[in-house]
């Protein structure tokens, strides 16, 4: 009995010791990614003083354009930025390196969307997304309510990157879901924003790169979207998308060509007509792309680095606030509950590398 005990507790000793080496009885310490970690050594922060191509405001109604104060901008690319209208949360896509390819962002942990609050004059730690607990590329965010749209390069799409949406419920995203067919297959819906009450939406034509977008919108239904028409009077600059109709919803922002002939993107604005809006006016030019505004009218965009030669750098979030509005109070005013900020869980899959939409 006691040889056997012994063989026994030797055999124990041994399974323990493989389980141990396993990693089964002590797991190795989960790897937690950041951006800043990802960054590669080669990245290269550009500042307004070491900017070849500066954007230039063409408004007397902004300040003029700075980098957005916080932790948002990094060596990598922060773009398409959205604020709530109460412009307490803030969300962008990210990717460490803009040299690398689509397939190897999905596997950085670090490329998707991202998401930071503002508690007073300070921004959080900007922290993912979670959307999906496999691989996907994910990006262009737009939050109404507890709902949140973005577009997704991922298994079961229609094309090769979708419309989605995510609900928020007890602060955790859940129920992700493919937009639909409708706006998916038949109208290839671009880069959507609605308008505040959520009944219209816009975007720009053809797919999420630029090319030969032209502005559309479409009005819900009881069965989804009726079938869209072009944006009357918008669509007279070249290459408009990347849409946003800030609260109350009297302004339709979008990105398009310089009409001046600077380079990259520029920034329009046009106001509310009747039933439908006016010419649009170059608000900001020169690398200047994705316009999202609080309700107090502080205008947030993304600005691309380009060398001399046209090579691209990084990309950094800019914001120009609107003249009488403190930076440090950006509080909105009385605003519906249903247009007001929600708790954002984070952390997040990925996204196609934004700058080759320039």
């Amino acid at each position: 009995m006691v040889t056997v005990a012994i063989v026994l507790l030797v055999v124990a000793v041994v399974f323990l010791v493989g389980l141990l080496g396993s990693g089964v009885l002590n797991p190795k310490p989960a790897v937690t990614y950041t951006r800043a970690g990802v960054i590669p050594a080669t990245g290269v922060k550009i500042t307004p003083s070491t900017d070849t191509f500066p954007p230039i405001l063409l408004s007397d109604e902004w300040e003029t354009p700075i980098p957005m104060p916080g932790p948002v901008n990094t060596a990598g690319a922060e773009d398409s930025p959205f604020i709530t209208p109460d412009g307490q949360t803030f969300l962008f896509f990210f990717t460490p390196d803009v040299r690398v390819p689509a397939e190897k962002q999905l596997l950085d942990h670090v490329t998707g969307i991202w998401s930071t609050t503002r508690s007073g004059r300070n921004w959080s730690e900007p922290a993912r997304v979670v959307l999906s607990n496999d691989l996907a590329l994910d990006g262009c965010p737009f939050l109404q309510g507890t709902t949140l749209w973005f577009c997704s390069a991922r298994a079961g799409n229609y094309r090769s990157i979708d419309l989605y949406t995510a609900q928020l419920s007890n602060g955790a995203w859940g129920n992700v879901v493919n937009a639909g067919a409708q706006l998916n297959r038949e109208y290839q819906a671009g880069e959507i924003a609605l308008s505040p009450d959520g009944q219209t939406m816009y975007w720009g034509s053809g797919d999420f790169t630029s090319g030969t977008n032209v502005l559309y919108e479409s009005n819900q239904t009881a069965t989804g979207w009726d079938t869209p028409v072009r944006v009357p009077n918008v669509n007279n600059v070249s290459n408009a998308f990347l849409p946003f109709v800030p609260y109350p919803g009297t302004e339709l922002w979008f990105t398009a060509t310089s009409g001046l002939g600077n380079p990259g993107p520029a920034i329009y604005r046009s106001l509310r007509q009747g039933n439908g809006w006016g010419p649009p006016e170059e608000i900001v030019s020169r690398f200047a792309a994705e316009p999202t505004l609080d309700a107090q009218g502080n205008l947030y965009f993304v600005h691309h680095y380009f060398r001399a030669n046209m090579t691209m750098i990084e990309a950094d979030i800019y914001v120009a606030y609107h003249k009488g509005v403190a930076a440090s109070s950006v509080m909105a005013p009385s605003i519906p509950v249903s247009f007001h900020a929600v708790p954002v869980q984070m952390g997040c899959p990925e996204r196609i590398l934004v700058p080759a939409r320039i």
